[in-house]
């Protein structure tokens, strides 16, 4: 019986360039394939792999991840930029102190982004000034850095926004939008009255997301008083119902954190004065002998 022998592959025929040769071949094999840190950095990585004695594939290796990890940081630059914060907050630069209510396991648990992945709510409670909004947007921030899609919006900014939607008849294109987000982050909840037709319009919202995908949202009131914002008492009801099932509470207190740090900063101000700096003493040489 006869042996079939695979023959071997044909070695790939390489064409030997010189180095302003190899550079142009590069530049523009890269604007094909669309690698602009490739471009950007095969130039540098090479002299470097070559001082450190590297091999070709480590040389390769080494290049392909300079564009993965570019990539991965215009990324998340573009999940932070299209998340719509107002401002920056991170994690790290939370005051604990201010937030005794917030153990360090349940931030380490947060910043996980678990909650995330599992769609459960997150609901922080508290008086104006005491951490609640920093908190929401260091949430979505880590949250998009994590990989996840992310919207900040106010309550009166979204309620308007499907009002105005449904006058266009764009309301089901608007709720599909939301629907896709990971994590929606609600601000201000409570500090605007609804009419019913708003308040019925963000039920939807919160209702589309229920066991399905998360919604951080952060309230000036307790659940007792939300009937100030959902004027029907069974909408506020079923509100509250949806948005804490599942859901990691936080309450942030009643001291404003604000307020405390404008108090410090002025009690530690040096106090200021109008005199005019005093003259140094003229001093009296000493004779010697």
């Amino acid at each position: 019986m006869s042996r079939t022998t695979t023959p071997a592959a044909a070695e790939p025929a390489l064409t030997r360039l010189t180095d302003p040769a190899a550079e142009a071949a590069i530049a523009a094999a890269c604007r094909d394939l669309h690698l602009p840190t490739v471009r950007a950095q095969a130039g540098r990585i090479a002299e470097t792999a070559a001082r450190q004695r590297l091999s070709h594939r480590a040389f390769l290796a080494e290049v392909l991840s300079a564009e993965t990890d570019e990539r991965d940081t215009r990324r998340r630059a573009r999940r932070i930029q299209e998340a719509k914060f107002p401002r920056l907050k991170h994690l790290a630069d939370l005051d604990l102190t201010a937030l005794p209510t917030l153990p360090p396991a349940t931030l380490a648990m947060l910043a996980s982004c678990t909650w995330i992945t599992n769609g459960e709510p997150v609901v922080l409670l508290g008086d104006s000034g005491t951490g609640k909004t920093h908190l929401l947007i260091a949430l979505g921030i880590a949250a998009a850095e994590a990989g996840h899609r992310v919207r900040y919006t106010t309550t009166a900014a979204l309620v308007n926004e499907l009002a105005e939607a449904a006058g266009e008849h764009q309301l089901s294109r608007l709720l599909a939008r939301y629907a896709r987000l990971d994590l929606l982050c609600l601000d201000e909840l409570g500090y605007v009255h609804l009419d019913p037709r708003g308040a019925e319009l963000l039920f939807q919202i919160i209702t589309d997301r229920e066991e399905r995908a998360s919604i951080a949202c952060a309230a000036n009131a307790p659940f007792s008083e939300w009937t100030t914002t959902f004027t029907d008492p069974r909408l506020a009801a079923a509100v509250v119902d949806r948005i804490t099932y599942r859901a990691h509470i936080i309450e942030t207190g009643t001291n404003s954190y604000r307020l405390h740090a404008t108090r410090t900063a002025k009690t530690t101000r040096p106090p200021a004065t109008n005199q005019p700096p005093r003259p140094p003493t003229p001093t009296t040489p000493t004779a010697t002998t």
